[in-house]
């Protein structure tokens, strides 16, 4: 643990430790002001987990999640992104805007796609990505919280499936340029949360 990510856990208890109403707010400001950043939020998730666990063992899966962080990486750090880390077949990465974090979403996708043309079967990676955009608190380079976070890791984790990166509208709105890839918009609901989102739609026909 650095010490920026200490001094962020040490203000977490003390915020848990305060009994007046105006102590939790002087620190919650403290935090968001030390820690509070406006990002575009991407995550990764490898698809098929469970299923290539049982049928070929944790080892087999774990070779190919170093695969993916090895891709991955140098295409975040290509578009300008920065890696937050990597998490059992999960990649959390921020980027400075939403059109950077689409296009580094599209490579990834087709950059499996290539790599897996060199594989068999049981070793092809598929991912699903989810991006969202908004303000969330950047502890260093160690971690992220928020609900540009949350919303991210609903859409690349529990909702898309492998080939798919969703998009929430929010996302979408900062956008100004003209955009160089379709959109299909997604109805989407997790756990009560209803979430605006369009599916990207980067294949050419």
């Amino acid at each position: 643990m650095d010490k920026q990510e200490k001094k962020f856990q040490n203000k977490l208890l003390q915020f848990s430790k305060e009994t007046t109403e105006a102590g939790r707010h002087e620190i919650e400001a403290e935090l968001w002001n030390d820690y509070g950043a406006e990002r575009v939020v991407f995550v990764l998730d490898m698809a098929g987990f469970s299923l290539l666990t049982r049928k070929y063992g944790i080892i087999h899966y774990l070779s190919m999640v170093r695969r993916m962080q090895l891709i991955a990486e140098p295409i975040v750090e290509t578009y300008g992104g920065t890696l937050v880390k990597f998490e059992a077949d999960n990649c959390f990465a921020t980027f400075p805007d939403t059109l950077s974090a689409v296009h580094a979403s599209i490579a990834m996708q087709l950059a499996f796609n290539a790599s897996n043309l060199l594989t068999s079967d049981d070793f092809d990676v598929h991912i699903s990505c989810g991006i969202d955009q908004g303000k969330i608190l950047l502890v260093g380079s160690e971690d992220c919280f928020g609900d540009p976070v949350n919303r991210a890791c609903k859409l690349g984790e529990d909702v898309a499936a492998a080939g798919e990166i969703l998009i929430t509208k929010s996302a979408i709105k900062t956008i100004t340029s003209e955009l160089d890839f379709g959109l299909r918009e997604v109805n989407i609901s997790v756990s009560g949360l209803a979430i605006p989102a369009y599916a990207v739609e980067y294949q050419k026909e």
